[in-house]
């Protein structure tokens, strides 16, 4: 007689998605209300309330849609890059590879593209990353077996841009139609957590478009999503043409130089912001490339359906931004607490082995808590950061964390010298720090919000 082993294939509950769904809904809803009982008259936050120029609506509604694509764009090779090396028989070694070329070209160039972005200007640059994305997509179709060095290398530079340049290029232009600093702060909070939330929705989309246009025929689809992309991508490139603005002023070489050291290098506030921006990224990182291992320790999970649900942990905590600047709390305050809680949850999850339902609780805790964090780090850019350097401390911020996971990832991958755990533990630690990085910001002084973002 044969004994029949059943396998059991963990999935979310559909009930969790309906709680994310109607929690993101019911905030967004119920926030008008609580703004208009609890904010000053004298300091309104509504936008309805404000005498904005007409284009500054347009422009959010217009900065929305492509910050969307470009987050679909991104997406897209995330979700279908890792099935498309299985596809092509590319070994674990070969794949470590990949990711060694990725962040090394984010660490050596990529550092540095902030500094030209604020040099040639930043819709330039955002127009460069469609530029990049739709090389790839033709690379991709055109070759038979495509070279995954050159593909990595492009979307490593292309992700690398749109860490700063859309966030750079919108405050630029909110600030040329917003002449009053309340009434233009007013609307940089809401498009930042705005860009938070359209980006997780458009990750998840990009999920959606990957797995259609794939489908069940492998053979014919797996060219499908590079189609895709250059079409997402071309149509990119025809908007931000279309509205390209190439009268905008910036910086000779020389005053950029002497204004960066004077403002960015020469201030110890910048430094540790940027700690803490540095800190993030590596932690985001390193969850990204360890959390299928980790929810597939020796178990069989549907990743497929856990993936958007940590998303859609991610906009429900954005969602949570603007009550909590409504609530006449310190943008640091809040910043720490959210770091303390991320560290915590990672510091659970690398030394505690534990069933998937509680470590899917964990990463949506963990995603949710991302989606605050972002658009706070953003706010605090704004009150710190100069507009014409604010891409080029974005990107050089970034520079140590990228030289971490490749350490790491060099250790792991060919050394073995340290597991999976220890990895998680160093994200662990480098939140700790991102949280005391934000209570020595708080106890620098006075907040300059308004004062610092023109030069």
């Amino acid at each position: 007689m044969g004994i029949v082993i059943e396998t059991f294939i963990w999935e979310p509950s559909s009930s969790v998605f309906i709680f994310i769904f109607f929690s993101s809904f019911l905030l967004l809803s119920l926030f008008p209300f609580y703004l208009s009982k609890h904010a000053p008259t004298t300091k309104s936050s509504s936008l309805s309330d404000h005498p904005f120029s007409s284009s500054s609506p347009r422009f959010q509604l217009y900065f929305l849609l492509l910050y969307s694509l470009a987050s679909v764009l991104d997406g897209l090779w995330l979700v279908y890059g890792e099935f498309e090396l299985v596809y092509y028989g590319i070994n674990k070694e070969d794949t470590v590879t990949f990711m060694l070329i990725g962040f090394g070209a984010a660490l050596f160039v990529g550092s540095l593209l902030g500094l030209v972005s604020d040099l040639i200007g930043r819709k330039k640059t955002c127009l460069v990353f469609f530029i990049l994305h739709l090389i790839v997509g033709i690379w991709k179709m055109v070759a038979p077996s495509p070279s995954f060095w050159v593909a990595n290398l492009c979307l490593s530079l292309a992700t690398s841009i749109f860490s700063f340049s859309f966030e750079t290029w919108a405050v630029v232009e909110h600030d040329k139609v917003d002449s009053k600093p309340g009434h233009r702060q007013d609307i940089l909070n809401e498009t930042f957590w705005l860009m938070t939330f359209f980006e997780s929705a458009s990750l998840i989309g990009s999920q959606v478009i990957g797995n259609w246009m794939v489908g069940g025929n492998l053979e014919k689809g797996i060219g499908s999503p590079s189609i895709a992309a250059t079409l997402l991508a071309i149509l990119g490139i025809a908007c931000m043409s279309r509205h390209y603005d190439g009268t905008t002023k910036i910086m000779t070489f020389k005053d950029y130089r002497m204004s960066f050291s004077v403002y960015i290098l020469g201030d110890r506030r910048i430094w540790l912001l940027a700690c803490a921006q540095a800190c993030l990224h590596f932690s985001i990182a390193v969850f990204w490339i360890l959390w299928a291992p980790t929810l597939a320790d020796g178990r069989e999970a549907f990743l497929g359906l856990i993936y958007p649900c940590l998303l859609g942990a991610r906009m429900l905590g954005s969602t949570v931004f603007p009550w909590l600047i409504n609530a006449s709390l310190r943008t640091e305050d809040c910043l720490t607490c959210a770091f303390v809680v991320q560290a915590l949850l990672l510091s659970i999850i690398a030394y505690d082995y534990e069933e998937i339902g509680v470590l899917v609780t964990q990463f949506s805790l963990y995603h949710a808590c991302i989606g605050l964090i972002l658009p706070l780090l953003a706010r605090l850019r704004t009150m710190y950061v100069p507009n014409e350097l604010r891409g080029g401390m974005i990107s050089l911020s970034l520079a140590p964390a990228n030289a971490a996971i490749l350490f790491i990832l060099m250790q792991r991958g060919y050394y073995r010298t340290i597991e999976n755990s220890t990895m998680i533990a160093f994200a662990a630690v480098g939140l700790f720090m991102a949280a005391g990085c934000m209570y020595v910001l708080k106890r620098c002084g006075k907040q300059p919000y308004q004062n610092w973002h023109k030069l």
